[in-house]
């Protein structure tokens, strides 16, 4: 009974951590007003990043966690700006303007949790779960319009769903060294389409998110493998989009690849 009990319980955890899932839409959000030419104030978010994200020679950005749990002008700054962005709601914006709200939102309430819990060596360690490592994207951390919101919520049910858009995957963050950058700019609906395309192209050309280790064999993000479905729903289909943005000698590399493809990450904390 026990070994069966055991593996049952690595499945579950399995599963709950890694849901290879299509996007789950959540109605109460599918709204907009196109009419609406307002635009949301992100500054007080950029200020921090303008303090706390440093960028690094490997090519990840870093977030000093220690260094703004040790200020507590900006952490009040932060909770205003996750303050004012519950306050509001966003179905009274367009869609372009939504779409720049959601990311930022979820970025900095990602740097929220990570900061209260620290010091952690991974997200994963944040949980309220009674799996162990089961990280705190399917906790409650957020109130808007009277609807409770987990980091999966703000991801999946409300950015994957109404967008489409694969690119999301290198907007949002989740505060580790195998994923995409945390962008040192601010996402509006002015600079949306160019932030988008220069994240996915600084992924695809970075090891962590493409790593040619030879003619045979290449090492992928597991992004492209847990979101399979956004890239094509095949790995033919991610091979395509990684040539779309990888650079002139990664894309003939891609082109001609037929042999072997693994999938890694790293879920270190993305400190200093």
């Amino acid at each position: 009974m026990k070994p069966f009990t055991y593996i049952l319980a690595c499945t579950i955890f399995a599963v709950t951590v890694f849901p290879a899932q299509k996007p789950e839409l959540i109605p109460f959000w599918d709204a907009s007003d196109e009419q609406n030419a307002e635009t949301i104030d992100h500054s007080v978010w950029q200020s921090i990043l303008n303090t706390h994200l440093k960028q690094h020679a490997s090519g990840v950005n870093r977030f000093d966690y220690a260094g703004i749990k040790a200020a507590p002008q900006d952490m009040s700054k932060l909770n205003e700006y996750l303050g004012n962005l519950q306050s509001i709601d966003p179905r009274d914006y367009s869609r372009t303007e939504q779409k720049a709200y959601w990311i930022n939102f979820y970025n900095a309430l990602t740097v929220k949790v990570v900061v209260d819990a620290y010091p952690v060596d991974s997200i994963k360690e944040i949980h309220e779960s009674w799996i162990p490592r089961s990280g705190p994207w399917r906790d409650v951390h957020a109130t808007v319009v009277g609807q409770d919101l987990t980091l999966d919520n703000i991801e999946h049910g409300i950015l994957r769903s109404i967008w489409r858009d694969e690119r999301i995957h290198y907007a949002v963050n989740c505060a580790s060294i195998g994923c995409p950058n945390l962008a040192s700019d601010v996402y509006t609906a002015a600079n949306l389409e160019s932030l988008l395309d220069a994240g996915a192209r600084s992924y695809v050309n970075h090891p962590r998110g493409v790593d040619v280790v030879d003619e045979d064999f290449i090492v992928l993000s597991s992004i492209y493998d847990w979101w399979v479905y956004d890239f094509g729903d095949s790995e033919e289909g991610v091979i395509a989009h990684l040539i779309k943005y990888a650079d002139v000698d990664l894309a003939a590399q891609l082109e001609d690849f037929s042999g072997a493809i693994d999938y890694e990450y790293d879920w270190d904390l993305n400190q200093p």
